[in-house]
């Protein structure tokens, strides 16, 4: 792998305390690749051999089940997935394809194992990690549970528009059928929330969604902390 990405992986948590020579051991075995936009990069149920970090583009994580598929995260840059199928040296859960052109490294299971077992930094690291991401499933096993339909679509819509800049208008940054699939609904469900959220002022043309009446909005959604922020 080119040292030009290096700096970049460095910077994650993730990577940022260990030790310089177990850095570089797991560089010399992983390399990048440019995958095309929706291309299969792992399946549920297949060996976990490569720790992926996306460096570039953005990652769709589903599963399958009885000829049903979901989807249950975007992983954006820079980002590793699925971190806890490495460690465990157990089967994926979930499949990953790509939404975009994306630029993929990939550092084998292996060896990330051996540098767990030999480097403290990392290892804390790597705790701190997986209780990240542990959280946040928490998170969205209480969204999916706890709020209804328009409240969980009211939400999301708040998320993206402080992501998008706090604009009132702004683009979904992915297809509305997979907004349904990450918010537990059909598309058709997803259409009538839509027009359920008009009274709060919420309209939508496409995916340019715009939120008129920022205080009524929020005032149903009731945003909160402890299910919104996938921060901590």
């Amino acid at each position: 792998m080119a040292e030009s990405h290096f700096d970049d992986i460095r910077k994650l948590e993730l990577f940022s305390a260990m030790q310089e020579e177990n850095f570089a051991s797991l560089m010399r075995g992983s390399y990048v690749q440019n995958f095309p936009p929706q291309i299969d990069l792992i399946h549920e149920g297949d060996k976990s051999d490569f720790l992926h970090i996306v460096l570039s583009g953005s990652v769709d994580l589903y599963a399958g089940w009885n000829d049903r598929d979901t989807s249950l995260e975007t992983v954006r840059p820079i980002s590793t997935f699925i971190l806890a199928a490495t460690i465990k040296d157990a089967p994926y859960l979930m499949s990953a394809r790509t939404m975009e052109k994306s630029r993929i490294v990939l550092i084998p299971s292996q060896d990330v194992r051996a540098v767990f077992d030999r480097d403290p930094d990392f290892a804390r690291a790597m705790v701190t990690e997986l209780a990240l991401c542990y959280r946040r499933m928490v998170k969205n096993t209480k969204t999916l549970k706890l709020r209804t339909s328009l409240e969980r679509l009211a939400n999301y819509l708040l998320r993206q528009q402080t992501r998008s800049g706090g604009a009132e208008s702004f683009e979904l940054d992915t297809e509305k059928r997979r907004v349904a699939s990450l918010l537990g609904m059909t598309p058709e469900n997803l259409s009538r929330a839509f027009k359920g959220l008009k009274p709060y002022g919420v309209t939508s043309t496409g995916n340019l969604i715009t939120i008129s009446d920022q205080n009524e909005l929020e005032r149903f959604a009731k945003p909160s902390a402890l299910i919104d922020d996938h921060s901590f």
